[in-house]
This record gives structure tokens, sequence and C-alpha cells, in this order.
């Protein structure tokens, strides 16, 4: 059974087609891409796999279980995480707490156990603070724990957010354009990591990125999309050489290797 399976997946905003008929076999442990124009409709379909947007028409399951109709936190449960095109940090909290409040959508405690300070409340955060330290350890940001989020380099403040994704213990992770606003050395450390996280975690990656770089060097096959509609699919070098991308989208991004 793949990993994430769509199928004839569809969206409408209003009379807009933004996604027509997009289908996808994601198997267990691959790490792709997904590129095309701004507007092409990429984040839209991260958008629909965790629940944001509601498909107009189509499937999307996890191992065999429908995502369609179910709200983004339960689809984080079942092991889906993401990353966005923006960096979402809470800029004024410090790194550990970054990483812990990815943690609390699991614990069971109460607003009560929070007011009286129960055995349980403390225990579970005791549990998060321990794991949080872990993870931060892991990805060589524990110098930064106790830093507010806006103090970190820019680099680092996407490698965070990148680890807070990582908190909910993903068996798919979504990292949308993880290397906006980096320059090539920035995106040389970022592609060893992405394909560290994969192979130390035993992941699946499905990345949205204009970085051509980025993208020809570590993802196994790409998708293409243009106005909502699969234009192409295949490996780095059949999409190098495919007339209708290089029509669509690469004429437009200079050197890909």
């Amino acid at each position: 059974m793949p990993l994430l399976e769509i199928k004839n997946l569809t969206h409408y905003f209003g009379g807009l087609r933004a996604v027509s008929n997009f289908n996808l076999v994601l198997e267990h442990g691959e790490l792709i891409g997904l590129i095309g124009p701004n507007g092409a409709g990429k984040t839209t379909l991260f958008n629909l796999v965790t629940g944001a947007y509601h498909a107009s028409e189509g499937s999307i399951t996890l191992e065999g279980e429908e995502l369609v109709g179910k709200p983004p936190h339960i689809i984080n449960g079942m092991g889906i995480s993401r990353t966005f095109q923006t960096i979402r940090l809470w800029q004024q909290m410090s790194v550990l707490d970054n990483i812990r409040v990815a943690y609390h959508g699991r614990l069971n405690y109460g607003l009560a156990d929070i007011f009286v300070q129960s055995r349980r409340y403390r225990e579970q955060e005791r549990e998060i603070t321990e794991r949080a330290y872990e993870l931060l350890h892991l990805f060589k940001l524990e110098s930064y724990a106790d830093e507010p989020a806006l103090n970190l380099p820019y680099g680092q403040q996407r490698r965070l957010e990148i680890v807070r994704a990582m908190a909910s213990r993903p068996k798919l992770l979504l990292l949308d354009e993880p290397a906006a606003g980096m320059n090539p050395k920035e995106i040389g450390a970022l592609m060893e990591f992405i394909h560290w996280i994969r192979d130390e975690f035993h992941l699946t990656i499905w990345l949205i990125e204009h970085q051509m770089r980025l993208v020809m060097n570590i993802c196994e096959r790409i998708k293409v999309l243009d106005f909502g509609e699969t234009i192409a699919e295949g490996t780095p070098q059949e999409i190098q050489n495919n007339p209708k991308v290089i029509e669509a989208y690469l004429g437009e991004q200079g050197e890909v290797a």
C-alpha cells in the first residue's frame, strides 16, 4: 500500500478551478518535488492534503484512510506535518517553546489540571520539555534554546520550522519552499539537511520549491503544475528536457543544475 494516494483531486475557488484532476501515488521513503509557476496551484495542493481546504472533488488517502473531510489537527495526528512559504514561528517565544508548542495537541490534561498544577499536568509538561530538548540537541539548535526565535539567523529559523514540524513524528513531511530567501551556501546546507532528515527518520518528503538547484539535485521525481493542471512528471533529467516544462516554467528560471 502506498503512503499517500491522491485520485482525481479537483478544487474550485468560486468559479476558478485552482487544481484540476490531480493524481499522485507517493511511496514510503520517497523524496519528490512539485514545481510550477506562481499561481499554478502548488500550495493549494498542500492545503488540501493537510485539511486546510476541503477538496471539491476527488480522494486523498494516507495508508488507505481517507483524509478528505478531516480537520487539520486530525490529519496531523495521523502522520502528516508541514512547513509554510513564509516562516510561521512564534517570533517572541523562545526556540524551546516553539518546539514545545508542537507537542500540545498530544497532551491529555485539561484546564482544571493547569489551574491546580496537577501531577498529570506537571509530568506531561516535563515530558514535552525533555522531548523538545532532545530534538534541539539532535538538530544542533540546543545553543539557541532560550533565545527568542526572531534572534536566530534566517537559515536557522528555517531549520527551526522544520524541526517543529518533526516534533509531531510525521510519516510524511510537506515542505513549502524551504529554500525561500536563502543564499547559495544556505541552500547547499539545506539540501544536505533534507537528505539527512529523510534517511535518519525514514520519512517521506514532498516539497514545493522554486530553487531549481535544490529540486534537481535532491528529488527522485518531480511533478509540474501549470494553471492547476499536471503538465509533466518524471525524473529531474526528464523534467529538464521536457519542452512543455521549459516553455511553461524552466525557461524563466535560468540555470537548473
